[in-house]
Order: structure tokens, then sequence, then C-alpha cells
């Protein structure tokens, strides 16, 4: 027998209450960095942009995301709303 799992919702309500964790945390983190340094810690990680170019076609591919303590924490809070509706 298979394993019933629980249904929390849409992947799109997810992602919205991810982006929008992640902003707020970034703008707090912003406003305070400041006066706690230590808020402008970030790491990067993705992909350099890159571009085909097929002379008629130019596609250009890239994703970077940038983590400080505050985005993690807002990301954190975005998913934990999300289970908790």
């Amino acid at each position: 027998m298979a394993k019933s799992f629980k249904n929390y919702g849409s992947v799109w309500v997810l992602i919205l209450l991810l982006l929008v964790g992640g902003l707020t945390g970034s703008a707090i983190g912003n406003a305070l960095a400041p006066a706690l340094p230590w808020l402008k810690a970030t790491s990067t990680i993705g992909l350099r942009p890159f571009t085909l170019d097929l002379q008629f076609f130019n596609l250009t591919f890239g994703f970077t995301f940038a983590l400080s303590p505050l985005t993690a924490l807002g990301l954190i809070l975005g998913y934990l709303i999300y289970r908790r509706v």
C-alpha cells in the first residue's frame, strides 16, 4: 500500500511565498547592514550568463542566487508559512 502524502497546496503558492520571503529578508538585511556588518556576508551561487548566437537568434542563459543570512531566514519563514496555510 502506498503512503499518503498531505496535500499542502499549489506549487505556485510555495514559489510566491519563497519569493516574498527572500525579497523581504534581503530588504531587511540591506536596511540593517550599516548597523550590523555581518549581514553583508553573502554567498553567490549559480550559472554565469552565456549566449547562444545562431546569427538570426540570440539566446542568453544564466542564473545567480545571492544568499545572505536574512535572505535564508526569509526563505525558511516563507516555507513555514506555506506549511501552515
